[in-house]
């Protein structure tokens, strides 16, 4: 193929991609794929493509995997499964499967080797199989609680030191991973970065789970007057790590739009941001917060 003929049919391509997001200029469907793991990656990874391929046939613009889709949540096991970004096999049929779909991928998480270092990595894939953003799992989850759950990942893994946002049409999208959601500093950046939604790739536990899940998701809905969503693995009884499952969406008025139970199953989710709009303008929080009195401050890009 000449070079001209290849850039126009980029263009044509680029060109359908953008009428189709634009083409409900108040929103887009999201697919949550609450996805059952087990020890083979290859076939944690095709299972995944089946699920996001079945997205499409279901008018999904965007496609959520859950956190740790391809290896086991162990950190016994994180080095053992880690690949290169976006070198990697899983890199490359997320590419392909948002490529082929002319989709949007948010690729969960996968253990990320880089020098040496594993990272629980979110990757980002736009419908030209592009890698678009990357978040590195910022707050490592080490917590110690008698009778109930005890893990430390600081024991296998290295902590991102970056806050990642992307593009879908003219919406802003926020990343982060599990833990991270505790965190209402970090989520309060995204909003004062312009973020429309936040996505949260997670495997919430059988203690944690029922106590704090919900309560979270909806706290950081509020807060920031973003959709939220979170992807959970489906349960697995027998694993070395029970996750809580309940992937869910939450409107910017804290309503839980949608709720998997435990079981392995996916969720399709319109999104309405002229709704999220009426309620920023009903309740304009952002314009009567108190900067004479306190501030939340992306430190890292302080001039």
């Amino acid at each position: 193929m000449f070079a001209g003929q290849k850039l126009l049919r980029q263009t044509i391509t680029l060109f359908a991609q953008v009428r189709m997001v634009s083409s409900n200029s108040s929103g887009f469907r999201v697919a949550l794929l609450q996805l059952t793991v087990t020890a083979d990656k290859s076939t944690n990874v095709a299972n995944a493509i089946k699920r996001v391929q079945q997205a499409k046939l279901n008018g999904c613009t965007l496609a959520i995997l859950p956190e740790c889709f391809n290896a086991p949540y162990n950190t016994a096991l994180f080095r053992e499964y880690s690949e290169v970004i976006p070198g990697g096999d899983t890199c490359e049929a997320l590419s392909q499967a948002a490529k082929s779909n002319e989709m949007y991928i948010v690729g969960g998480s996968i253990p990320e080797i880089c020098d040496d270092k594993v990272y629980n990595t979110c990757t980002v894939w736009d419908p030209n199989g592009n890698l678009i953003a990357k978040h590195r799992k910022v707050h490592l989850f080490d917590i110690n609680i008698p009778g109930g759950v005890c893990f430390k990942e600081s024991d296998a893994l290295a902590a991102g030191n970056t806050l990642n946002t992307f593009q879908l049409g003219k919406f802003k999208i926020g990343l982060g991973i599990c833990y991270d959601i505790r965190f209402a500093e970090m989520a309060a950046i995204y909003r004062k970065q312009g973020c429309d939604m936040l996505i949260y790739p997670s495997a919430f536990n059988m203690t944690t789970g029922p106590l704090h899940w919900s309560l979270l998701i909806r706290c950081r809905a509020v807060d920031n007057q973003a959709f939220v969503a979170v992807a959970s693995p489906a349960r697995v009884t027998d694993s070395n790590y029970v996750a809580w499952g309940h992937s869910m969406v939450v409107d910017p008025w804290g309503k839980i739009l949608e709720e998997a139970s435990e079981k392995d199953m996916d969720l399709y989710v319109d999104l309405d941001f002229g709704d999220r709009e009426k309620m920023r303008q009903q309740i304009p929080t952002e314009n009567q917060r108190r900067t004479d009195l306190y501030d939340t401050i992306d430190v890292k890009n302080k001039v």
